[in-house]
């Protein structure tokens, strides 16, 4: 049996193994195991304080209730749905004017895609408690910097709503469905870059830049919405898809004293993508991140209020892609921050203001995970980083010469945090594999705790009762000599004299992690409950995997799932040949890009492999989007080869175990059409297996008791052929 070097021990090691409660999946996906939360928790700008929704059960009412960072009293409760009925359904969001003396309230929301909604939304007034209903059904609607005006978009058009006067002013009149959207991210961008809102105010409040999509000539997709009605209905929507038709972005600026529009010339581009948009300190400087279709060249553009005209600043090329992050901050000078891996790792990079690299804030062969803020009193930069492990989340602070860095967080594991408007403190939020999330008030100094705020100490005292098994960490090396970060999940009882199944979970995609120290999700307590019936549960982070530096990550550019099967196929060797596993008794489960792999694992590793079930799989690379695939593929036209020799679909004829194929009928973003597809491609190959459909469910297969039913199905099947 080849050595494990263990880096987490068991959970809970203290309880006894007599007693041990069984989990049912109707506890796990009905909330039994969730942790209280701090939520909707923000930090106010201009004051030292934060505040939090918090629920009343009791009265069914919510509260955005006002604290102070220093002392964590609460100074005063902001709203209470109760005193007003229009809130009688409750508040689904909150966003704070610029002087943060008014509010947005959202509820009514109706999801549309991933990110995107409509919503009705209230201005709340805090100095007269006067709340006014001034929009319906719209999206994103956002403040201007001076407070005294609100845009929002509708039905693919932009307005401008005068809180004083109440009058809106249309700025777009264009936007028409499935053609022209104004300042609304189109379906890939939503996605792909993670941002809908694409306009933005000037800090003067004189202008309102927006990016306009014209998807006319986008191929279209469409899915049947069954319901209970005598007829389907039809959903159409605008779909690019591997080397298809992008839309067609251009940017514009609308000056709110001419009540006019003028659309800027970026430069001799074609076939771009604009992936941010903001001004910047500077009122008549907007920026603005383009990208090629390849995605390995992007430029950072400054661009004139007045003119127009547009410069690029800075220029980051990569041999695979350029990473799209939401770091870029500008400091007083419009000097400016920014993140890159140019040097193989993530990290943090200070420009001025003309784009002229100053100087490399962060270095080493670690990761920046998250960036949190400049404080510029003290020329400090807060943020978040894998220094410790790859597994590991530590919070640190570094001066903008790149000296004096100091650890801020204390406990291993994964440590957030929400840093207070002056910098002093900040709020902790740490878990990890046996610690559920604990919410505590820092000093920024040294890191060190002020005053507890919020754990789950009942939460892990309920838990007692089902006497846990624990994850262990591990880094499991390949005969390859691949070193790879896992975990696993035992029985309670294990005996190492015995032979136990394994069940390899796993997700794969291009920089992604599952293999991370911090505490229990839905689908761990999953296993945990097939532990209790005598399953070994294994999940090993693959080569193309995020956090490990560029190198590791971009391996698989051209080939996405080429080595990432390898891989989980290497890893279940190595498995296989540990003495308490049954070799003859692997399986390997996935969601979305999981599923994907799970699918290519059984169908490329028959003699590894005695099951696997794929949800929502991408069967074929050429069905999936454009931003996507051809980030890490680039177009079918050029890599065809990449794109057919890793898709599922064209290997059916070699399923040789128990296969579980299931999808949701209005999967916006992984296509029914790839299951379908991948369905007849298995039967013309004369191949036996499981399906499972669910009409109107989308990429995320939930509603009412459907996640119950599922999990049930997924867990008769492992029993039945594991």
């Amino acid at each position: 049996m080849k050595k494990i070097k263990i880096f987490s021990l068991l959970l809970l090691t203290s309880f006894s193994l007599l007693a041990q409660q069984k989990i049912s999946i109707e506890e796990i996906y009905t909330g039994a195991f969730r942790a209280k939360a701090m939520d909707e928790l923000q930090a106010l700008k201009n004051s030292n304080q934060y505040t939090v929704l918090n629920t009343d059960r009791s009265t069914r009412s919510q509260q955005i209730e006002l604290y102070d960072y220093a002392t964590l009293q609460k100074v005063s409760t902001l709203i209470d749905t109760k005193n007003f009925k229009s809130l009688a359904d409750g508040i689904d969001s909150y966003t704070f004017s610029s002087d943060e003396k008014q509010m947005l309230i959202a509820n009514a929301t109706t999801p549309i895609f991933r990110h995107s909604f409509t919503a009705d939304y209230y201005l709340y007034n805090l100095t007269s408690k006067e709340l006014t209903k001034v929009l319906e059904r719209v999206q994103e609607p956002t403040f201007s910097p001076d407070g005294k005006k609100i845009a929002f978009a509708r039905e693919n058009n932009l307005f401008v709503y005068d809180i004083a006067t109440k009058e809106t002013t249309q700025v777009t009149t264009d936007g028409k469905k499935n053609s022209i959207i104004n300042g609304i991210t189109d379906w890939v961008y939503e996605e792909e870059f993670a941002f809908v809102r694409a306009f933005d105010w000037s800090a003067d409040s004189k202008k309102l830049a927006y990016i306009r999509f014209d998807e006319s000539e986008v191929p279209e997709f469409t899915m049947n919405i069954y319901q209970k009605n005598l007829y389907p209905t039809v959903e159409t929507f605008k779909y690019p898809k591997a080397g298809e038709k992008n839309a067609t972005v251009s940017l514009h600026i609308y000056n709110m004293e001419a009540g006019a529009s003028k659309n800027i010339a970026l430069g001799n581009y074609s076939d771009i993508y604009i992936a941010r948009m903001k001004w910047t300190n500077d009122a008549n400087t907007l920026c603005a991140q383009v990208l090629n279709r390849h995605q390995d060249n992007l430029d950072l553009l400054f661009i004139d209020g007045n003119s127009g005209a547009a410069r690029v600043v800075m220029n980051e090329k990569d041999a695979a892609y350029v990473d799209v992050t939401d770091n870029l901050t500008f400091l007083k000078d419009n000097s400016f921050i920014w993140t890159s891996e140019k040097d193989g790792y993530n990290h943090i990079y200070l420009f001025d203001k003309n784009g002229k690299l100053k100087n490399q804030v962060t270095k080493g062969s670690w990761e920046v995970t998250s960036y949190y803020g400049f404080d510029e009193k003290t020329k400090t930069v807060y943020f978040q980083s894998t220094e410790n492990g790859s597994t590991v989340r530590d919070i640190y602070k570094i001066s903008l010469n790149g000296k004096n860095k100091v650890k801020l967080s204390q406990q291993v594991g994964t440590n957030n945090a929400t840093f207070s408007p002056n910098f002093d403190f900040f709020i902790n939020t740490y878990s990890s594999a046996t610690t559920p999330p604990t919410y505590t008030l820092n000093s920024s100094i040294d890191g060190k705790l002020v005053k507890g705020i919020l754990d789950n100490g009942s939460l892990l005292e309920k838990l007692k009762k089902y006497n846990l098994p624990g994850k262990e960490y591990f880094e499991l090396t390949t005969e390859k000599g691949h070193k790879l970060n896992a975990w696993m999940i035992k029985p309670k009882d294990f005996d190492a004299n015995k032979k136990y199944p394994v069940f390899m979970y796993q997700y794969s995609g291009p920089g992604s992690q599952q293999v991370a120290n911090h505490w229990l999700d839905t689908n761990d307590m999953w296993f945990m409950m097939l532990s209790q019936q005598g399953y070994i549960t294994v999940c090993v982070d693959g080569r193309g995997t995020g956090f490990k530096g560029a190198a590791f990550k971009k391996v698989t550019q051209k080939e996405l799932g080429k080595y990432e099967v390898e891989d989980q196929i290497d890893a279940a060797k190595v498995l296989g040949s540990y003495t308490y596993v049954d070799k003859s008794r692997i399986g390997i489960f996935g969601w979305s890009y999981g599923g994907f792999m799970a699918s290519n694992c059984l169908l490329k590793g028959a003699d590894v492999f005695k099951m696997a079930i794929a949800v929502a799989p991408v069967t074929n690379w050429r069905f999936y989007d454009s931003i996507y695939t051809e980030r890490y593929m680039q177009t079918p036209q050029e890599n065809a080869s990449g794109y057919d020799t890793n898709s599922p679909i064209n290997f059916a004829d070699k399923l040789k175990g128990n296969f579980l194929l299931i999808h949701g009928t209005a999967d916006d973003n992984v296509h029914f059409q790839n299951s379908m597809q991948f369905v007849e491609a298995l039967v013309q190959a004369n191949k036996q297996f499981d399906w499972a459909v669910y009409p109107d469910k989308n990429h995320g297969i939930y509603g009412g008791k459907t996640r119950i039913q599922l999990y049930n199905k997924m867990t008769n099947f492992i029993k039945e052929k594991l």
